[in-house]
């Protein structure tokens, strides 16, 4: 179900005696217009915890757009000026894979029009949409484009099951990049030796995945975990960037559904999406997992909307 803007929603601040200067996000964001061109950062939400609930864990992620939103309502208007609110994507019950395609018609038409479109989860089976909109976007333009996806995640999410969920999506984009002759190009920072099995990383050899361990990505590795993305971005002409929140430790992202019992520091995850957002590849990136139910002092949203709003500021939009 789509659910347009609810431009109501977008509050703060307002600091008159400041000036233009002084502006924040609520008050430059707009509400999509579908016949506007596209110019850009577009949000859109993606309200679905059903893959989190098919796949055993704590619910609650369908708020997470809602309160990224909140958030980002305070930030301050610096290069990124022109942003447009997309409304919501929301999965009515157990219905994931019709959510999943809307999100995914929702993404393509707004990479169509020139936009960068910003998605806001919602559980992390929000990458199997996300992925989805850009491969329907790129298919009118190549026939085997390179696309790169970074996912910062203590998890593979490449799991067989017989139904999909929040640790199927990169499993069922690397079967969808295989039925469409694509390379599957996929790097994962951040991994635990010790929430992932040995099935998983046995998988992950297989399809070619680069990742890095999250007790190899410190502040004194930097340079190492900085090669591995240059790397990578050497590699592929588009980037599809995913965070999950999961990946930072509990004591910074408390609000997820599995939190970290080391993760990796937000320094280094904010370096990475610096390296990212300049690189002129990036389509498309979205945030998974926030789930304000489980969060202290709204530490997680906090850090949701810094990271989107440092993708912004990044890209020049």
């Amino acid at each position: 179900m789509y659910r347009k803007a609810e431009m109501n929603r977008w509050q703060g601040r307002i600091d008159e005696a400041e000036g233009i200067g002084g502006r924040r996000w609520h008050q430059i964001v707009q509400a999509l217009d579908p016949d506007a061109p596209g110019k850009g950062v577009a949000l859109i939400g993606f309200a679905c915890d059903a893959g989190v609930a098919r796949n055993h864990g704590r619910t609650g992620a369908a708020e997470g757009p809602a309160a990224i939103r909140a958030m980002l309502g305070n930030m301050p208007v610096r290069r990124c000026t022109a942003i447009v609110d997309a409304g919501d994507v929301a999965c009515t019950g157990d219905a994931l894979e019709d959510a999943q395609q809307e999100l995914s018609s929702r993404i393509a038409a707004l990479l169509d029009a020139g936009y960068l479109p910003l998605a806001m989860g919602g559980g992390h089976e929000i990458a199997f949409g996300s992925f989805g909109g850009l491969a329907r976007h790129l298919e009118k333009k190549e026939s085997k484009p390179r696309i790169g996806i970074l996912n910062l995640d203590a998890h593979f999410d490449l799991r067989l099951a017989e139904r999909a969920s929040s640790g199927t999506p990169f499993r069922q984009i690397a079967e969808e990049c295989a039925a469409r002759g694509w390379p599957f190009h996929y790097c994962c920072l951040g991994i635990s030796e010790f929430a992932n099995t040995q099935a998983l990383f046995e998988r992950a050899k297989t399809l070619g995945v680069r990742w890095m361990l999250d007790e190899d990505i410190t502040a004194t590795r930097i340079e190492d975990v900085r090669t591995q993305v240059a790397a990578f971005l050497s590699e592929v002409d588009y980037v599809y960037f995913t965070i999950c929140l999961d990946v930072l430790p509990a004591g910074v992202a408390p609000g997820v559904s599995a939190p970290a019992a080391r993760g990796v520091p937000l320094e280094i995850v904010e370096s990475i999406a610096d390296m990212i957002a300049v690189s002129g590849k990036l389509c498309l990136a979205d945030i998974a997992e926030l789930n304000p139910g489980r969060d202290i002092d709204q530490r997680t949203a906090r850090v949701a909307a810094r990271l989107l709003a440092r993708l912004a500021e990044r890209t020049g939009t």
